[in-house]
């Protein structure tokens, strides 16, 4: 059974960390992944799987709302510049959004990783 306190836990220190990295070179998205990930597999217990599938969804979660308010903020943007500023910030929302999809399965992907050694360590 999923612990959704865990997963949205573990998202939201992702979320945060995600900001911070973005005005910390050294931090970094992947740092934001490992910890939301590790801490949602933590808070999740349950042992290697339970930790791998809370931290994938914490993982997962954080980048694709990430990608959806990314491509929603280009593509309002672009409307200050008229119709065809609206219409190509659009395509360029839509091609943010397909890339923000590929790195949050990346970000999934080492999330679920970092959540099975919290899930192991949880117990």
């Amino acid at each position: 059974m999923t612990d959704w306190r865990a997963v949205l836990i573990g998202f939201l220190l992702a979320f945060a960390i995600s900001v911070v990295g973005l005005a910390l070179p050294g931090l970094g998205q992947l740092t934001a992944g490992l910890v939301g990930g590790f801490v949602a597999g933590y808070l999740a217990g349950g042992g290697l799987a339970s930790g791998f599938w809370h931290g994938l969804l914490a993982g997962a979660l954080g980048g694709i709302v990430g990608g959806i308010l990314l491509a929603v903020l280009v593509t309002v943007a672009g409307f200050a510049f008229g119709p065809a500023g609206g219409l190509l910030s659009g395509l360029a929302g839509a091609g943010i959004l397909v890339v923000a999809i590929l790195v949050a399965v990346v970000m999934a992907a080492e999330s679920a990783l970092a959540g099975a050694i919290g899930g192991v360590l949880g117990d």
